[in-house]
């Protein structure tokens, strides 16, 4: 099976082979991928080298956090890509964009206010989890028109802490 994940607007092409391998990009790796109960965290040995990650999948997008960075990744399968390249709909939403909390967590500081313009990437928000700081980034360029968080505040997974809206509206 063939997929393309889009992850700060670059493409990949993976193909899922047998024997725990895929191929990225024409490259072979050897996987190896778990779960792992209760913790919420996903394992990975990729040619053999261990990464762990929390990701968490919502509004037709996956949230990966892998070493404090947040990677918001859009995957479909290969007919699906092309239909949507069709239409012109893989891409960010027009409209409202929320950044919601990947985890449980405390607020440490969020860098934004009502009002300010942001680029795709920029901080809006900096959650500490399970002992480690971590970046959200502003998933595509806008006006912040809500921050619902402030520095020490907890979170809960899945609420959200700031939402952005298109520069025109």
């Amino acid at each position: 099976m063939i997929y393309i994940a889009k992850v700060n607007e670059q493409e990949y092409i993976i193909e899922i082979g047998q024997d725990n391998q895929i191929v990225v990009n024409g490259q072979t790796y050897d996987i190896d991928f778990r779960q792992m109960p209760r913790s919420g965290v996903t394992s990975l040995l990729l040619n053999h080298h261990s990464l762990e990650a929390v990701v968490d999948e919502g509004d037709g997008r996956w949230d990966v956090l892998i070493r404090g960075e947040l990677y918001p990744v859009e995957v479909q399968d290969e007919r699906s890509h092309r239909l949507a390249k069709a239409r012109g709909s893989f891409s960010p939403p027009d409209g409202e964009v929320s950044v919601a909390s990947p985890m449980p967590g405390i607020i440490i500081a969020v860098p934004v206010g009502e009002g300010d313009v942001v680029h795709k990437g920029d901080k809006v928000v900096i959650l500490e989890s399970m002992k480690m700081e971590n970046e959200l980034r502003a998933p595509r360029d806008g006006i912040v028109t809500q921050v619902k968080v402030e520095a020490g505040s907890g979170v809960e997974k899945g609420q959200v802490l700031v939402v952005i809206s298109d520069q025109s509206s």
